[in-house]
């Protein structure tokens, strides 16, 4: 690092002159020694680099802080404060490429962009790849048409309940849109429920037809149901019994253990784990069971799993793989393990047998 004094020597004379030539000459000289030199700086180091090229930026025209913003947004050590005052730039050629690729942009900036600027900007956060719910949740109450379509169509973002439900009710006056959802292998299964409720027959069957295979069966199910209510008939009940057989036959042989329905969750075999949750609980209904595992809240699928005496590298498992087509992120994973240890087993089954007495377990 010993450019740096030559450096500043040069930024002070750059800013002095008040040559634009002179500035642009400057900053592009600074970038090229960063992109250089900066994957081997210490932080302190990147920091003059960070003082240097801020002060920089902000004496240029709106071309060239977009050529810098081209050149550092895919740097995964370029300087914070740059890359932040090039995000917050009010014109979207310049903030573009950073909110849309930049691995230095926190989860809160994006949030704080997000509230604060217009349809550009969140169109291009829109894009990112890894979204967390807290960025989602902005762009969904506060973005366009174009904007929801394409976070729609990002399969890296993460949405809260909130969020689907959002996007679920722009869907449907958007075909589009409704497509788009229809399509995502992580939307919960009660949102693709109200999703397919509300779409028109062509987009129900265009869904059926082009969805990925994961979600083909699902689709069909749920639109066999749609047309059984609009003719008035009662939807098939499920049958459990091939699954409720299995747990008996297990609990009675002393082998339905922690272990074995960690089994059966980790491969898909989610009747066997409502049968075994409902075995566990007093024989509760093993319907009531598969809808808490297929529902939206993670915090009630804890309540039968401490009733049932579940250890919780069980209950993790269960979480895991449940039926929803939405992986759990690590947030809401640790929050479930601190919600389990406080939970006590009086509460848990106190709960289970309201359930059962009164049958009003929100589907």
């Amino acid at each position: 690092m010993q450019q740096s004094p030559s450096i500043i020597v040069e930024l002070e004379e750059a800013v002095r002159s008040g040559s634009s030539a002179k500035r642009i000459s400057t900053l592009r000289q600074v970038t090229d020694l960063f992109l250089h030199d900066g994957e081997r700086l210490t932080e302190d180091q990147v920091k003059v680099f960070d003082d240097v090229l801020c002060h920089l930026v902000a004496q240029v025209e709106t071309r060239v802080k977009a050529e810098i913003g081209t050149r550092l947004a895919s740097v995964d050590y370029a300087p914070v404060g740059v890359i932040e005052r090039l995000a917050w730039d009010d014109k979207i050629a310049v903030a573009g490429i950073v909110l849309e690729s930049s691995s230095r942009l926190t989860a809160g900036t994006l949030v704080e962009i997000a509230k604060a600027k217009g349809q550009d900007h969140l169109l291009a956060i829109s894009g990112r790849a890894d979204l967390p719910e807290a960025v989602t949740d902005v762009i969904v109450d506060r973005g366009e048409r174009a904007v929801i379509r394409r976070l729609a169509g990002n399969t890296t973002a993460r949405f809260s309940d909130a969020g689907y439900g959002g996007m679920v009710a722009r869907a449907e006056a958007d075909d589009d849109l409704t497509e788009t959802l229809g399509l995502r292998i992580d939307l919960p299964l009660n949102f693709l429920r109200q999703l397919l409720q509300r779409a028109t027959e062509a987009v129900r069957a265009r869904l059926a037809q082009i969805a990925p295979a994961e979600l083909q069966d699902e689709i069909r199910r749920v639109l066999k149901t749609i047309a059984g209510a609009a003719q008035g008939q009662s939807p098939p009940a499920r049958d459990f019994s091939r699954a409720e057989a299995a747990v008996k036959r297990m609990k009675g042989l002393n082998e339905l253990t922690d272990a074995a329905i960690a089994r059966f969750a980790e491969v898909r075999k989610s009747d066997e784990v409502a049968a075994a949750l409902a075995l566990l609980n007093n024989s509760a209904p093993t319907e009531m069971m598969a809808r808490l595992l297929e529902g939206p809240r993670t915090d009630l699928v804890l309540i039968p799993c401490k009733s049932a005496g579940l250890v919780w590298a069980t209950v993790e498992t269960i979480l895991r793989h449940r039926p929803v087509k939405h992986r759990i992120d690590e947030a809401t994973l640790q929050v479930a393990a601190r919600d389990y240890a406080r939970l006590s087993t009086e509460t848990a089954e106190r709960t289970v047998r309201f359930w059962q007495l009164h049958n009003n377990l929100e589907k």
